[in-house]
């Protein structure tokens, strides 16, 4: 068993510090003690990091993730949830396609206004009816961003 300080499981997981205490506070990760004021970890908190990223990367709540973890530190997952969450996220990629295409007509649509555009006003009424409040905004590309506030502990 190899032992990593904080700021090397930081380093090679790519999680900050800050997120690792975060995760040790909501149980998702445990120290194996300390040296000196510096966490230490067994080597195996890495893949764990791992499958805490997988999770969060397919749009689970880190509550859901640390649901995951039996009291042995193994992961127990749930086949039905995972299912379950392919098929919203199959739902949100639809949705996503669909105002891609829209967007993508809109800019190269002849009519005077986008406003007289049916395709870009389909897009209109779909987002008036609330087809995309379930779809999270997606990240500012770089250089046009603006800069965003202070992150969230996750």
């Amino acid at each position: 068993m190899r032992e990593l300080d904080i700021g090397e499981v930081s380093r090679r997981s790519g999680v900050s510090a800050s997120a690792l205490r975060y995760y040790e506070e909501i149980g998702l990760v445990r120290p194996i003690g300390r040296r000196g004021l510096r966490r230490q970890y067994d080597e195996a908190v890495l893949e764990r990091l791992a499958l805490v990223a997988l999770g969060r990367a397919a749009g689970f709540a880190l509550e859901e993730i640390a649901s995951i973890f039996a009291t042995d530190g193994r992961p127990r997952i749930d086949r039905a949830r995972l299912v379950a969450r392919a098929d919203e996220l199959d739902a949100t990629i639809r949705t996503l396609g669909a105002m891609r295409d829209g967007l993508r007509h809109a800019a190269v649509c002849r009519a005077p206004s986008h406003l007289e555009c049916p395709t870009f006003r389909r897009l209109l009424r779909a987002a008036a009816a609330g087809a995309f409040d379930a779809v999270a905004p997606l990240p500012r590309p770089a250089g046009g961003a603006r800069r965003a506030g202070k992150r969230s502990r996750s």
